[in-house]
């Protein structure tokens, strides 16, 4: 029967190549999108891997600096510094913007994530690809290579131009945004600050407002517009922490004493995996079982038909004695080889296809080995149908 299912299968060999390459690409597109989410996740733990942080001190009552908005003042390293436990710390902060390709935007923009780092300690990028490190206070930038940006090319941010004296790789958000890192002082201005026209209808409000222009304090209306034009706020402090220390042994006075709320690694992790993109893993999980659903019915109706076409050949079968078990035997046969093609065409096509998608897409062996037994499964399954109408087969149809 094994021949005779190879046999019936190279005699309608092209409406069964079809419905495998059919089938392939619905299997490519279903690991693709699994790729996706371990992409996702990658991306993820890659963020807090180049970060070079044991913990994560934000503001109170908020799981930022990545899924929420975050600010406290900048001097608050300097406490954070002399607690017990604490090797190194250093300010930084986080935005999203459209990034020109040049000064005047003629090259277009690139949407990347702008980190402000000081140099030398936690947050700069850990290694490069080319150039250097930032070592000057303003206007140089490192850019992850997947902005497109070259050595010495200028790009603007916000007001000011920067020069691009470095690159990385692998440096991404959890959005899977590109990083472009540039120094503290200049993300605090980019972040923060107002444009020129706010700035000068603030001051004029200042000016127009007695509990700030008074007469016998004339000092008093130039600080206050000094304090309004000037950015002491960062997303968060990084820490990392001296040999022999637990996370929580550090972190717990740090909450206790300069109400800050600080995150280890694991709860970062949990909070950008299990709460960030959660609702994107129940989408992709949405498509994977649609996807799931309609493969099946590929592969149900393709048996069925091709069953259907040889209903004469299955009453000779049974009319010589053959058993319903050996000719179920040969319709499985033909399912899971329709499967095993479908599986082949689809595992090249997402390993072809997964570079040239914007996201980082991971396609994991373990994955790849899932949606092979799913699609077997599945195959089984869809040839029940057809399994059943050829043991309905009346013996005299073959001599009727």
């Amino acid at each position: 029967m094994i021949n005779l299912a190879g046999r019936d299968i190279l005699h309608g060999w092209g409406k069964f190549a079809l419905t495998g390459l059919g089938l392939g690409l619905l299997i490519g597109v279903t690991l693709t999108m699994a790729g996706v989410y371990r992409g996702m996740v990658d991306d993820a733990r890659a963020l807090l891997g180049n970060s070079g942080a044991d913990l994560w001190v934000v503001q109170q009552d908020t799981q930022g600096p990545y899924a929420e908005s975050s600010s406290l003042k900048d001097d608050a390293v300097r406490s954070l510094r002399g607690m017990p436990g604490v090797a190194r710390a250093a300010n930084v902060t986080y935005f999203t913007m459209q990034v020109r390709r040049d000064a005047s935007g003629a090259a277009g923009d690139v949407r990347a994530m702008v980190v402000g780092i000081e140099p030398g300690l936690p947050g700069e990028p850990g290694y490069l690809v080319a150039g250097r490190q930032i070592t000057r206070s303003h206007y140089e930038a490192v850019a992850d290579v997947r902005t497109g940006f070259a050595l010495g090319e200028r790009v603007q941010i916000r007001r000011h131009v920067y020069t691009v004296v470095g690159l990385t790789r692998r440096m991404v958000s959890s959005g899977g945004d590109p990083m472009v890192f540039i120094p503290l002082k200049d993300a605090q201005e980019a972040q923060f600050l107002k444009d020129n026209d706010a700035i000068e209808n603030d001051r004029a409000r200042l000016a127009a407002n007695p509990a700030f222009n008074r007469a016998g304090v004339p000092g008093l209306l130039g600080a206050v517009q000094a304090l309004q034009t000037s950015s002491r706020n960062v997303n968060a402090v990084l820490v990392q922490l001296q040999p022999g220390w637990g996370a929580e042994e550090v972190a717990e006075p740090i909450r206790r004493w300069k109400h800050l709320a600080v995150y280890s690694r694991e709860g970062m992790e949990e909070i950008l995996v299990a709460k960030l993109i959660a609702t994107s893993a129940k989408q992709i999980g949405m498509f994977l079982a649609i996807l799931a659903v309609v493969s099946a019915a590929i592969v149900a109706f393709i048996i069925y038909t091709m069953t259907m076409g040889k209903i004469r050949e299955i009453a000779v079968l049974k009319l010589i004695g053959t058993r319903n078990r050996t000719i179920a035997s040969m319709i499985l046969q033909q399912a899971m080889g329709l499967g095993l093609i479908g599986f082949v065409i689809g595992k090249v096509s997402a390993t072809i296809w997964a570079p040239v998608f914007p996201k980082f897409v991971l396609l994991l062996t373990q994955d790849a080995v899932t949606g092979l037994v799913a699609t077997l499964v599945i195959c089984a399954l869809a040839s029940t149908l057809a399994i059943r109408v050829a043991l309905k087969v009346d013996p005299g149809a073959a001599i009727g």
